[in-house]
């Protein structure tokens, strides 16, 4: 699955690619910005697929986060391997729609750091998930509601890069979210 020694893809603000280090040195201290995507699925009745990261991650372990997240390896396109981790993490696939792009820092105590230019996805899963346990230690669907209200009362308990993304979701391509959402 996820290696610390992979190469990602060393990007400038506006996303072009500079050259490739190994996902550890891409984390380590305050980080190196690097090309990543968050993927937001919802199911037919319009709830979000959370996912609790696994107590093994390096960053943010046992945290909840959007549907699935990652990086394209050196020479992988956005498309592959938002496939490819859909298929690792989650054991499906789903038809993904492109909604915009940010960069971000986030320092999780000492063990390194988040410095991302993400991607950020939505799309409807027509099937079930089979979360890989090596990466994920629990999923949930929520509604957006249900999702509004915890994150108000116990933000700390989710990933910072989802928090912003789903504030920006609401706030700035509602247009796109009321088309998965309810």
């Amino acid at each position: 699955m996820s290696s610390e020694s992979e190469e990602l893809i060393l990007v400038d603000i506006e996303d072009n690619e500079v050259g490739y280090r190994s996902k550890a040195d891409c984390h380590d201290g305050p980080g190196v910005l690097h090309r990543a995507f968050s993927l937001f699925l919802f199911n037919e009745n319009g709830q979000l697929l959370l996912q609790q990261r696994s107590a093994e991650k390096r960053l943010w372990p046992g945290y909840w986060s959007n549907s699935c997240c990652s990086h394209p390896r050196r020479g992988e396109t956005l498309p592959i391997a938002t496939m490819r981790r859909l298929h690792d993490e989650l054991n499906t696939a789903a038809d993904l729609e492109y909604v915009y792009q940010f960069c971000y820092q986030a320092e999780f105590s000492e063990a390194g750091s988040e410095n991302e230019l993400c991607h950020v996805y939505l799309g409807r899963i027509d099937g079930s998930v089979r979360p890989n346990e090596s990466e994920i230690a629990d999923i949930r669907f929520v509604s957006a509601r249900e999702l509004d209200d915890e994150l108000a009362a116990q933000p700390q308990r989710f990933t910072p890069w989802f928090i912003q993304e789903w504030q920006a979701l609401k706030e700035s391509y509602a247009v796109q979210l009321a088309r998965y959402a309810m």
